[in-house]
């Protein structure tokens, strides 16, 4: 593979210069100044100032947490943001080509239609994991961009390692790898081996583990020059003051968001035994994240019957490859028994 970054840069976006701010021209070094630049209002309430448009106090944070350089980071607002910037920073729409592994994440195929970009699916094979093989013969020169999903959504399985790095050295593009739900896993992140891969990009996001999806909080960390490219068109305040302090606040709070990790984990564990005692449940996937696919008899007859007891769950039934399951987030202690049992309830019925 000979990777080339300008070679999968948009023309357009090559000769673009970031939207100067006018919190990118002046960082505080600490000392009281008066802020007549920026046409705010100049009374203070907490947010009449314009947010930092690099979130450099969380960004350091951050950087030091995932061993990485702060310049290795861009945030947005959601993961969904951070992966829309990668399209429009690399796909020529109605030219060119992504390719996605059905069953996934839904976003890729809504995002690839958003920007007139050919989504071409290969799907997993029977145990989830990547046909490469599938793969590599799907590609061509206008193939851009590769969604990894790892742990998966909806399957809840981590991708083989081996599939992963035989990807990176045979794709000219970039390698996209969604940890979403990379805190509840065993398998440490491809955060961890960006300097081996010159194409690989990874997301995170704060909506999960941290428990943040009300601020809308997604983490980008790849190479200093993809991220100087997303840069260019980032909008130039697009993660808000009030979600950069939550966010600091909780990324700080390491003790107790590995807490609520390991009790999630430890109810993941206690569901999975559980279920395999309701007469229904057919199939219990193996999981790496925080909820549980089941396979059933019939999961419309029986996503409605726990809707009537008041139980939202997921049907995934119209995804490629998960035929009659549904999708079981990991809930808290009384969440949980109050899910097996209205389940073991409708079995008796």
């Amino acid at each position: 593979m000979s990777f080339n970054l300008n070679n999968i840069t948009r023309e357009n976006v090559k000769g673009l210069k970031p939207y100067s701010s006018a919190r990118d021209e002046y960082v505080s070094d600490g000392s009281e100044m008066v802020f007549l630049d920026a046409n705010e209002n100049p009374f203070e309430n907490g947010v009449n100032r314009y947010p930092d448009p690099q979130q450099r106090s969380l960004k350091a944070v951050l950087a030091d947490q995932k061993g990485v350089s702060p310049e290795n980071i861009l945030l947005g607002n959601g993961s969904d943001e951070v992966l829309d910037l990668l399209f429009r920073a690399f796909c020529e729409p109605k030219e060119d080509n992504i390719i996605s592994l059905p069953p996934t994440y839904g976003m890729y195929k809504v995002l690839s239609g958003t920007n007139a970009i050919e989504n071409r699916e290969v799907l997993l094979n029977e145990r989830f994991q990547p046909n490469v093989e599938g793969i590599l013969n799907t590609i061509d020169a206008s193939s851009k961009l590769l969604f990894i999903c790892s742990p998966n959504n909806p399957t809840g399985n981590s991708i083989s390692e081996a599939s992963i790095t035989k990807l990176l050295g045979s794709f000219n593009g970039l390698v996209v790898i969604d940890e979403a739900y990379i805190d509840f896993s065993p398998n440490e992140s491809w955060v961890s081996r960006l300097s081996n891969f010159p194409n690989l990009v990874v997301t995170q996001t704060l909506s999960k583990a941290y428990g943040m999806a009300g601020i809308r909080l997604g983490i980008c960390i790849t190479s200093e020059e993809i991220i100087a490219v997303l840069n260019k068109i980032k909008p130039p305040y697009n993660v808000n003051g009030l979600t950069q302090l939550k966010a600091l606040e909780r990324v700080l709070a390491t003790n107790l968001v590995a807490s609520e990790v390991n009790k999630i984990l430890n109810e993941r564990e206690r569901l999975i035994d559980t279920l395999k005692e309701v007469s229904f449940v057919q199939t219990i996937y193996e999981s790496d994240a925080n909820f549980v696919l089941v396979k059933v008899d019939d999961a419309n007859k029986r996503y409605k019957q726990l809707l009537d007891k008041g139980i939202v769950i997921r049907n995934r039934s119209t995804q490629p490859l998960c035929e009659n399951t549904l999708r079981f987030t990991v809930g808290t202690t009384d969440e949980n028994k109050k899910l097996v049992g209205a389940l073991k309830e409708i079995a008796d019925e």
